[in-house]
């Protein structure tokens, strides 16, 4: 009786060691995938275009042919987190643009605060599959922006939309939300003054 209780326990003690390392390798498989998936949401942002993420930062070098031939409307969106206690708006609704050829815009940005702030922009354009179309050359997303007490800011964006954008869109929507930069994150303060 005593050797079947031994190999009961022993049984027992076998079932709860597979148990625990299973356990611990699905806890280890749920934290790699946690870990992995900013980089994978980007990829799969890339490749499908969602998102509205803006093709980054274009040198003026690489000069586009300007189609004559067509015009897009790009519209300016600009929009605060809720934390965020400044004014932010374009100073202008729309464009219509020949594709390829630069054009410049202005946000404007007042801080209401009777402190400094810094806060940093992130873009978004729409529809999603024009955003690979639309590239930056200077922009005041590219850098955190701080405004003292009261100050106003007058920022531009340099933007291009590619030629080879879809011959079915003829609108895009170019979108900011500023958010505010934590205290302590402060790195690279830009002053555009």
């Amino acid at each position: 009786m005593t050797s079947q209780l031994n190999s009961a326990d022993t049984n027992a003690s076998r079932s709860n060691t597979r148990v625990i390392s299973r356990l611990l390798f699905v806890v280890v498989g749920m934290f790699g995938f946690g870990f992995a998936l900013v980089p994978l949401y980007d990829v799969f942002c890339d490749i499908t275009g969602l998102n509205g993420k803006t093709g980054g930062r274009l040198a003026l070098s690489d000069a586009l042919q300007v189609d004559m031939s067509r015009e897009v409307e790009v519209e300016f969106l600009a929009s605060l987190n809720a934390n965020m206690p400044w004014e932010f708006k374009p100073l202008q609704h729309s464009v219509k643009v020949h594709p390829g050829q630069p054009t410049r815009v202005e946000y404007v940005a007042i801080n209401k605060t009777d402190r400094a702030i810094t806060g940093q922009a992130v873009p978004s354009v729409a529809p999603g599959q024009a955003a690979e179309y639309f590239e930056k050359t200077e922009c005041f997303c590219f850098t955190e922006q701080k405004l003292e007490p009261g100050e106003r800011k007058q920022m531009p964006v340099i933007f291009v939309v590619d030629p080879d954008l879809p011959e079915d869109i003829s609108q895009l929507a170019l979108s900011y939300t500023f958010f505010t930069k934590p205290s302590g994150t402060q790195h690279a303060t830009a002053s555009l003054k």
